[in-house]
């Protein structure tokens, strides 16, 4: 289709504006809003919505760069257009998806130096008004992707573990959803970076675009901030010296565990995380976290375990007395924050539904 062709479709002008206006105004209130309308008891990391909304920003502004480039198209027109697009998109995929990971900090910068080359091809592109770098310059951004992917990835499964070796309640917090963000990015990618202008690939252009604002929109919000949400914990200061050998674990440290956490059940308390245990019980996060290696368990393992133990006693006890219970209250009352997540713990400790247990058990 041609770029007059594109002016005169007044439908995809129309779907068009109004994906420009759509991406304009989810960052705004991605910026703007303090609380959340899709999920208002999470509180949000702010670096993940402010480089969501700078992406939405960077689409925003990329549908009216060529918008002006439809208008009066040249090959300098056209080449800029392109740089500027690698420039705004591919570091905010990339801050979007880091700002997911809040094990630790991670900077975007690496990302913007090696782009450093795309940079270089589309000057000498412009300066040259030639298309013949466009080759390279499309294999070295593709490339960049693709390791770039590789690299999320990896760190979203190292993440997980992180997140069972500190916390029991895993509600708002697990992040393999950022695979299916990744997904959508990449087909945006792919779409985007095939450089044709046949009216089918213009429209899934724009319908992809649309998702991905739902799916920007649902993640910056869903996501539960880490570091803001829990009090600051002081551990001693020999949690930063880590001995390269074999660590000494504390003999304590189990005789302690059973008498506060499991004598005086500290693990029904919700979002009990490693680092506020290991203050109770007065040791600090990195022997706690060896105790339980050495034990052949996660800390999200350990506790849940505990809490799937107290759910069979209340159940025993409320069949014995012949009272009413649901399973959905007495896993609240076992420390479970979300339904669904003591479904999968339960069905992963004990091999089978909390349906078809409390049948058996009752029987």
């Amino acid at each position: 289709m041609s770029e007059q062709a594109i002016l005169e479709d007044v439908f995809f002008v129309t779907l068009y504006g109004g994906v420009t206006l759509l991406n304009a105004a989810a960052a705004v209130y991605l910026l703007l809003r303090r609380g959340n309308a899709f999920a208002p008891e999470v509180t949000s990391p702010v670096r993940l919505r402010h480089w969501a909304a700078a992406f939405l920003l960077a689409c925003a502004l990329s549908h009216l760069m060529w918008l002006l480039y439809v208008r009066h198209p040249s090959l300098t027109a056209y080449v800029t257009v392109c740089g500027l697009d690698i420039l705004l998109f591919i570091p905010t995929i990339a801050g979007s998806l880091l700002a997911m990971l809040q094990d630790r900090h991670r900077a975007v910068w690496p990302v913007a130096v090696a782009l450093v080359p795309a940079v270089v091809l589309t000057v000498l592109s412009i300066i040259r008004n030639d298309d013949a770098l466009f080759v390279p310059l499309s294999v070295y951004v593709v490339s960049l992707y693709a390791l770039f992917m590789l690299y999320i990835f990896h760190a979203v499964r190292r993440y997980g573990r992180w997140l069972r070796d500190n916390y029991a309640d895993l509600e708002h917090k697990e992040i393999w959803q950022s695979l299916l963000i990744l997904a959508v990015f990449l087909l945006f990618f792919i779409v985007y970076s095939s450089t044709t202008t046949e009216r089918v690939y213009l429209y899934l252009l724009q319908i992809d675009n649309i998702l991905i604002v739902g799916i920007l929109l649902w993640r910056a919000e869903t996501l539960q901030q880490l570091a803001e949400s829990e009090p600051a914990v002081a551990e001693p200061a020999d949690d930063l010296q880590k001995p390269s050998a074999q660590p000494v674990i504390p003999a304590n440290i189990g005789p302690q565990l059973k008498k506060h956490c499991e004598d005086r059940r500290l693990y029904l308390q919700h979002d009990l995380n490693l680092a506020q245990l290991a203050q109770v019980i007065g040791t600090n996060r990195y022997y706690l976290s060896q105790y339980f290696a050495q034990q052949g368990l996660t800390y999200n393992a350990y506790i849940n375990g505990l809490r799937i133990r107290h759910f069979i006693r209340l159940y025993q006890a409320a069949v014995t007395e012949q009272r009413t219970v649901t399973a959905r209250q007495l896993a609240y009352e076992s420390g479970f924050h979300s339904y669904s997540t003591f479904g999968a713990a339960f069905k992963q400790s004990m091999g089978t539904t909390v349906t078809a247990w409390m049948h058996s058990a009752a029987e």
